[in-house]
């Protein structure tokens, strides 16, 4: 049995995650600030059902108190630490850019500070697929550059990276960055398109499409998505001696235990098909408002997953007609029971 520290672990997919854990009989210590980025009932409900399980304790506290995160360190030293807890959303970063700072640039700093003092055996930390940002090469591949990220979001997540590789370097401890695609299903965000769109349908209300509904997003279940940070959690990133500071490989380090890898569905699916597979889970016909491509928005993402299947025998199995389902059967149920 292992103890895990999982930050933002009455957030959607640390929920997931902490859930995933326990039923393996690691020891979770969670770590959520409850803020009200979006509905504080829904985080509420995640949490209370991790706090009615044996081996799960909550730490209510926010990821940018330097001396409580310290504290919450030096009292729990942890075998493994995923960092999960940021300030997520493209858009609202145009909105409240500060907040990205303090959350996912100092946050992340005391996180790192963290594992510093107690040296755990792996750091795993959540990046996106939005750090590929101008780069129209697609697949999306670890090992292509990501240097032009086209908002702020994305750029602290890029920072995470480079701060991570920096602590890695100097102190040892193993760190990998996994960069989520689109990540949608039961217990999700209400600010995630999928939330959105069931429930203005369900309401009788027209949605907004962006991109005149021509975007294309890889679409990864959260199920694929924790079971790809477990099977990273348990395998530490290490130097990578084939490294060559002449033609550097940015996925991984020659003098550092620290590599990136994508954690995607590797397919990618219109907006318009992931609608119509809603259509077809709620029995209702959308009405469409088509709206322009958004700042910040990209036009397609798609994982390029080989690095990820050699290093974690990662083989996400779900696709959008059957994670679609799932969601609109949890959130059916949640609603009728609120």
């Amino acid at each position: 049995m292992a103890r895990i520290l999982v930050t933002g672990s009455a957030g959607f997919i640390g929920s997931h995650l902490s859930h995933k854990l326990l039923d393996r009989g690691d020891e979770v210590i969670g770590l959520d600030n409850l803020n009200a980025y979006y509905d504080p009932k829904l985080k509420a409900d995640r949490l209370a059902r991790l706090e009615a399980r044996d081996g799960y304790r909550h730490a209510k506290i926010n990821l940018e108190d330097q001396a409580a995160v310290a504290a919450l360190f030096a009292e729990t030293k942890p075998d493994g630490v995923v960092n999960l807890a940021a300030q997520a959303g493209v858009r609202y970063s145009l909105e409240q850019p500060r907040t990205y700072v303090d959350s996912n640039l100092v946050g992340f700093l005391n996180i790192l500070e963290g594992c510093r003092a107690v040296q755990p055996a792996h750091l795993v930390y959540a990046s996106t697929s939005s750090v590929y940002g101008a780069n129209g090469k697609l697949p999306f591949s670890v090992h292509d550059g990501a240097n032009h990220p086209i908002t702020l979001y994305a750029a602290t997540k890029l920072a995470n990276e480079a701060m991570a590789h920096s602590y890695a370097h100097l102190f040892g401890f193993p760190c990998t960055g996994l960069r989520f695609f689109t990540v949608y299903g039961p217990w999700g965000r209400p600010d995630m398109a999928l939330f959105k769109f069931t429930d203005a349908i369900l309401k009788d209300q027209a949605i907004d499409v962006y991109g005149q509904g021509k975007m294309q997003r890889d679409f990864t279940f959260v199920e694929d998505i924790v079971l790809g940070v477990m099977a990273a959690l348990d395998r530490p990133a290490a130097v990578n001696p084939a490294w060559n500071p002449q033609a550097p490989d940015p996925a991984t380090s020659g003098v550092a235990p620290w590599r990136v890898l994508n954690l995607g569905n590797s397919q990618r699916v219109e907006l318009m098909r992931y609608i119509e597979v809603l259509e077809e889970k709620l029995g209702r016909k959308a009405k469409l408002n088509l709206m322009p491509m958004q700042p910040g928005d990209v036009a397609r993402t798609e994982a390029d997953v080989e690095a990820t299947r050699a290093a974690l025998d990662y083989a996400p199995t779900t696709p959008v007609e059957v994670g679609v389902g799932k969601f609109v059967d949890w959130y059916l149920d949640y609603y009728k029971a609120r």
